[in-house]
């Protein structure tokens, strides 16, 4: 009788494969398990120890907890990514090399901060599951078959375990509880929650304006120091529907930022890279952005007029592409101007241009992290297959709530398709 590793094995290998019978065969093989005594236990285990250690894998190939949760969510669902998250508690449990606090950070978010025996963790899932045993194998099998399949991606943050001088060091995240944030925050929701636009308006506008301000005493401040920091990056959800438009927005917000931004169409997401401020911005922008473009969607599919004859589909995207665009034209005026403000007050202050140098200097530090992670980026044309669609999302991105620009098509990684 094959052992518990060796049943793990063959059905993994059998859901790899064609033949849907043999797939079932080696499934009831699993739940049969070693024929000793403890010999589902025994599965169990070795169901866990090989998905931690495909995890444990994926961490040098720049995968972090939430790209794992997200992708797993994506291509599964919500059960196969809370189960992840099991393995991925069991795996930092066990960790004994150095773990970044950013690392924890992500765990946490997510709840992934189970113990328990390994024995018991996907007994334990299989329970709060609801699922019966042939299920739950079957839901472990396909989870553990995705996390062996994941390719190598960029890799933004030094994973656990690697020394300092082993990669680059990046910039981080600025400070997520910072008074400054806590407002930016509080001026997006009001944006997001308001009926009116022209007051969403006024309170995006005034977010962006506290983040350019604080983008640019954050560059300052870096210029004076001797840290040799390299731009950092973040993964953006581009999720279905409408991924292209999504991506979009997510360049356009990030040009806006002096951040550079590339889409993994078929992965789910975009990766955005910058200094730590720029980054926190982006991140802010979009999600409050995608909110409100949704909403301006949803209204703008209700004035259509009757008997249009257009795929609502086509519609949709149509005018989300062109809310992108046309947000990203505003953000970058908005941008321009508190950075000539803020020029002219350095000048004022220090006797010489000052600001425009440091900005260049870390826009070709960003653009340099591109090259170096992302050789080879390609663009894609943008289609517009519904005139009245762009029409009604470009005016609804003249009402909404921004101001920073970047009014370009989205990159993409090369040999992903082309957005239509």
């Amino acid at each position: 009788m094959p052992d518990a590793d060796e049943l793990v094995a063959n059905a993994l290998a059998a859901v790899r494969g064609t033949d849907v019978r043999q797939a079932e065969r080696q499934l009831d093989q699993l739940m049969v398990g070693t024929g000793a005594a403890d010999g589902t236990t025994a599965v169990d285990a070795a169901l866990l120890r090989r998905l931690v250690r495909g995890l444990g894998r994926l961490w040098p190939r720049g995968w972090q907890p939430v790209d794992v949760d997200r992708i797993t969510s994506r291509r599964l669902d919500a059960r196969a990514a809370r189960l992840v998250r099991a393995a991925m508690a069991a795996q930092r449990r066990d960790q004994t090399e150095p773990v970044p606090a950013w690392w924890d950070d992500q765990l946490r978010d997510l709840a992934a901060t189970e113990t328990g025996a390994d024995r018991s963790v996907l007994a334990g899932w299989a329970s709060r599951e609801g699922l019966d045993r042939a299920d739950a194998l079957r839901a472990a099998v396909d989870t553990l078959a995705l996390v062996e399949s994941l390719p190598p991606i960029a890799v933004l943050r030094p994973p656990p375990g690697t020394s300092g001088a082993a990669l680059p060091r990046t910039a981080g995240s600025a400070r997520s509880g910072s008074p400054m944030l806590d407002r930016v925050r509080a001026l997006l929701a009001k944006a997001e929650s308001t009926t009116f636009p022209a007051e969403a308006e006024a309170l995006t506008g005034k977010a962006q304006e506290l983040i350019a301000r604080h983008s640019i005493d954050e560059a300052l401040l870096a210029a004076g120091s001797e840290r040799g920091d390299l731009p950092g990056g973040v993964r953006l959800s581009t999720d279905t529907p409408y991924a292209g438009a999504k991506a979009l927005l997510v360049q356009e917000v990030a040009a806006a930022n002096r951040c550079e931004a590339v889409w993994s169409d078929d992965l789910g997401f975009a990766t955005v890279l910058g200094w730590p401020a720029d980054l926190v911005a982006v991140e802010l922008l979009y999600t409050s952005l995608l909110v409100q473009a949704t909403a301006a969607m949803l209204r703008g599919r209700a004035e259509r007029r009757p008997g249009s004859g257009r795929r609502t589909k086509v519609w949709d995207e149509s005018f989300l592409n062109a809310f992108a665009l046309r947000i990203g034209e505003r953000l970058r005026a908005a941008t321009e101007a508190a950075t000539d403000a803020a020029d002219q007050a350095t000048a004022e202050t220090v006797g010489a241009e000052r600001l425009l140098p440091v900005l260049a200097a870390r826009g070709e530090a960003v653009r340099e992290r591109l090259d170096t992670l992302f050789p080879g980026v390609t663009r894609h044309r943008l289609s517009v297959r519904d005139a009245e669609g762009w029409s009604s999302g470009t005016s609804a991105a003249d009402r909404a709530s921004l101001d920073v620009g970047g009014g370009r098509k989205p990159r993409q990684v090369p040999g992903r398709p082309d957005p239509r």
